[in-house]
C-alpha cells in the first residue's frame, strides 16, 4: 500500500495505463463500474425526485463518476490533486468543472452551488491513503453536506476486509501486499465526521483472478451480477458502495 497514494498519477504514463489498461473494456475494474453505474443511475433517480442534484467528485481522476451520472445532475465539481488526471478527464469528455486541489494542508471548500440538494462522491480513494487524508476527504464532504437535507454521501471501498481477497491476505502474513478497510472502519470513518450509512451494496464476490483466467470469467460476471442486487451479500463483497447522509444532530 502506498499512502502517498496522491503523488502515483502525477505523470501521464501512469494516468493513461489506469485509464486505459485498468479500465480497459472487459476488465475487471470496468466490469466493476458497468454495475456501479447502473446502481448511482438508479440511486440518483430514486433519492433526487424533486430536483437534480450537484455533483461533488472529490478524487474524481479521470472522471468516471461524473461520467456515469451525465444527464442526472444540474451541474458537475470534480477535484484532484494531479493535473494530468484532469487533463484526461477533460479529454475523454468528461461534462464537468475541474479543479485542481493541493495533496495537503487546509481542506479544500466546495465550490458554492446553487441552493439544493448535492451528491459528495469517492471513489477509489479511501483505501490507499492514511487517516489524514481520509478525514480531509470526509471533511469536505461535510461541507457539501452541512444537514440531513442537503444531500448524499456515496463513497467506495474496494477492499473490505471480509471479503474473500482477505484469504489472500492472511495467506500472506508478514508480508506487505494491499490495503484492506473494513465496514466497522468505514462506518467510523462517517461517523467521526458526522455521517450515518443508509445503504450499502456490494458489486464484486470474487477477486480479479477469476476476471483473467479463461474458462473462469463467465462464470465471475454471472456470480457477481446476481450477488450485486442480493440483500446480504454485501457484507463479504470485495467492492462495496456505501451511501451516507448527514446525521440529525450534528452540527455543520
Amino acid at each position: 500500500m502506498d499512502t502517498n497514494y496522491a503523488q502515483v498519477f502525477q505523470h501521464t504514463g501512469a494516468v493513461d495505463k489506469y485509464e486505459h489498461v485498468t479500465y480497459a473494456p472487459g476488465s475487471y475494474a470496468s466490469r466493476i463500474n458497468e454495475r456501479q453505474r447502473a446502481y448511482l443511475r438508479a440511486l440518483v433517480r430514486r433519492a433526487f425526485p424533486g430536483r437534480r442534484p450537484v455533483q461533488h467528485d472529490f478524487a474524481c481522476g479521470t472522471g468516471r463518476a461524473i461520467r456515469s451520472l451525465h444527464g442526472l445532475v444540474r451541474d458537475a465539481h470534480g477535484y484532484d490533486t494531479s493535473t494530468d488526471m484532469l487533463t484526461k478527464a477533460a479529454s475523454v469528455g468528461t461534462r464537468a468543472h475541474l479543479h485542481t486541489v493541493p495533496a495537503d494542508g487546509p481542506t479544500p471548500w466546495p465550490v458554492t452551488a446553487p441552493d439544493g440538494p448535492a451528491l459528495v462522491t469517492m471513489f477509489r480513494l479511501l483505501l490507499n491513503v492514511d487517516d489524514t487524508v481520509r478525514d480531509r476527504a470526509l471533511t469536505f464532504a461535510a461541507r457539501a453536506l452541512p444537514t440531513p437535507g442537503s444531500g448524499l454521501l456515496v463513497i467506495e471501498n474496494h477492499g473490505n476486509a471480509r471479503s474473500l481477497r482477505h484469504l489472500r491476505a492472511r495467506h500472506l502474513r508478514g508480508q506487505r501486499w494491499f490495503a484492506e478497510l473494513s465496514h466497522d472502519d468505514i462506518d467510523r470513518l462517517l461517523d467521526r465526521h458526522g455521517f450515518e450509512i443508509v445503504e450499502r451494496r456490494g458489486f464484486s464476490m470474487l477477486t480479479q483472478g477469476w476476471y483473467e483466467r479463461r474458462g473462469l470469467d463467465r462464470i465471475a460476471r454471472g456470480v457477481d451480477s446476481a450477488a450485486s442486487i442480493l440483500p446480504g451479500t454485501d457484507r463479504y463483497a470485495v467492492n462495496v458502495v456505501y451511501v451516507a447522509r448527514r446525521r440529525l444532530n450534528r452540527a455543520a
